[in-house]
């Protein structure tokens, strides 16, 4: 069994963001199982002893002591600490609901700072993890650079789970914005819980803000801390585009 129409994902999305949430009609589940049926030819693994790297603006402050009287403050990185996420205040994101944390982090430095929308001076602290063991990860960045597709009636079973694969994978990728409706989020995060609950370690996801992947670990300690950092944005760069170009339309059909 694969999806039962080239539309799945769009209509999942539909559902989930505007008729029923948390319990799912027969169509939702339909599509569920869909994923469990394809997405095995998506799994990456990720050797023992990856580097990986997470991101958060701002710095802690270490005083400078001289001859047991306060004279300065020290910039530092942040602790191994405050460089995961809180166990039981998650916010909402990408791949996981309010409260129930993932640890994002990013194969390439650059692409950890960069998710983070830094401004122009600002301080960032920066942690190296790598793991320990085997992980195991389903790709959701293979379509990603695929037009969308579009079919005026079905087509057969292989450009069905493409055209699917290709929304789903195009919607992991779009930029999260605090001003996003937490409703935006539903769809993907429950496709990050059906993958959860199918044993894997994560999912990767292509960023939109850099070179690299994005990872969302299901466990906050399945990588083990090595370092931080303390870096200072030297420059900002943006890009814009029309409404009217038609990559920009590719992203909103």
């Amino acid at each position: 069994m694969s999806f039962n129409s080239w539309k799945s994902y769009m209509q999942f999305s539909y559902s989930v963001r505007n008729k029923s949430r948390y319990i799912l009609d027969g169509s939702a589940q339909s599509f569920l199982q869909g994923i469990k049926d394809t997405c095995k030819s998506r799994i990456e693994v990720i050797e023992p002893n990856s580097e990986m790297w997470r991101a958060q603006m701002g710095h802690d402050c270490l005083p400078l002591l001289q001859d047991g009287i306060h004279v300065d403050d020290i910039f530092a990185p942040y602790s191994e600490k405050r460089m995961r996420p809180l166990p039981d205040s998650a916010s909402e994101g990408r791949a996981n609901p309010k409260g129930i944390p993932c640890l994002y982090v990013a194969s390439q430095k650059e692409t950890a700072m960069s998710e983070i929308r830094p401004w122009l001076g600002s301080s960032i602290s920066v942690a190296r993890f790598t793991n320990s063991k085997e992980l195991q990860v389903i790709d959701f960045s293979k379509q990603l650079n695929v037009k969308l597709p579009f079919y005026f009636s079905e087509p057969d079973d292989a450009k069905r789970i493409e055209a699917v694969w290709t929304n789903i994978d195009k919607a992991f990728s779009q930029p999260v914005t605090n001003s996003d409706q937490k409703s935006d989020y539903a769809p993907t995060q429950i496709i990050a819980e059906l993958i959860k609950s199918l044993g894997y370690d994560g999912i990767a996801y292509r960023s939109s803000l850099g070179r690299g992947h994005n990872l969302a670990l299901f466990d906050l300690h399945s990588v083990i801390f090595k370092e931080s950092s303390l870096f200072r944005v030297n420059d900002v760069q943006f890009s814009f585009e029309s409404n009217d170009d038609e990559r920009f339309n590719e992203k909103y059909v």
